[in-house]
């Protein structure tokens, strides 16, 4: 079936898109397997999940990794995924923004109450609270970036090794939306090499990026990497 709107404004998804895994059971596997690496979602739909158990399963996430947890959340671009799990998808800009209220009131309020538009939480105590989930919104429209100006702990960026310009797409607008807060606000660099990229493209791209602040960068390994030994040696060229 050619979907509706293809990746990256392509005609269809990548092959790779057809081994999927449940995001959180994989988080857990590795909260429990590592003690020092950051561990997050980019980009997690945030309007396909009920906003009261998303915010229990972060608050799970950041237990159990010792407040390692960042959640990094967007609107999604696929009619075909938001019919797949019953959503509308012209709600997701309010499904996002209701999340994020539920995200607050879920962490930071005893008892929790939230009366919105698409969902209700009755007055209800919540003894767990996390350490501190920062939460990251990802985006490059307009309102996408307002949304990171007034309610993101940081902004989630993508880079593609020779292909994109980082000072005019991804530096340059950090600055702006950080001047337009007032206060700080972090970066997650997604760096998403295409096949054949050499591993010097991408670390030139990362140190780029590290001088100019920005401290925290993954690699998308999947375009370049057919298993799990083939990712390993990409990772000993990368930090070696």
């Amino acid at each position: 079936m050619k979907p509706t709107v293809g990746y990256g404004g392509g005609p269809g998804f990548p092959p790779q898109f057809r081994r999927q895994l449940d995001p959180f059971t994989l988080l857990g596997a590795a909260a429990t397997a590592t003690s020092r690496a950051r561990l997050g979602t980019n980009v997690l739909n945030a309007p396909w999940y009920p906003p009261a158990l998303l915010a229990r399963t972060a608050l799970t996430l950041d237990r159990i990794s010792g407040g390692r947890f960042l959640l990094g959340l967007g609107t999604g671009w696929s009619p075909e995924e938001f019919d797949a799990v019953g959503v509308p998808m012209a709600e997701r800009g309010i499904r996002l923004d209701e999340c994020l209220n539920v995200l607050r009131a879920w962490w930071d309020d005893d008892p929790v109450a939230h009366d919105g538009p698409v969902s209700r939480i009755a007055p209800a105590h919540v003894d767990l609270k996390p350490h501190g989930v920062p939460v990251y919104l990802a985006g490059a429209t307009p309102r996408a970036r307002q949304r990171v100006v007034e309610r993101a702990d940081g902004w989630l960026p993508v880079a593609v090794p020779g292909r994109t310009d980082l000072r005019t797409s991804v530096l340059e607008p950090w600055v702006g939306l950080r001047e337009r807060a007032g206060r700080e606000l972090g970066a997650v660099l997604r760096v998403n090499p295409l096949p054949g990229t050499p591993v010097r493209a991408v670390t030139d791209l990362l140190a780029e990026a590290a001088d100019a602040g920005i401290e925290e960068a993954f690699v998308e390994l999947m375009y370049l990497a057919d298993s799990a030994d083939a990712a390993l040696d990409l990772v000993e060229g990368l930090v070696g």
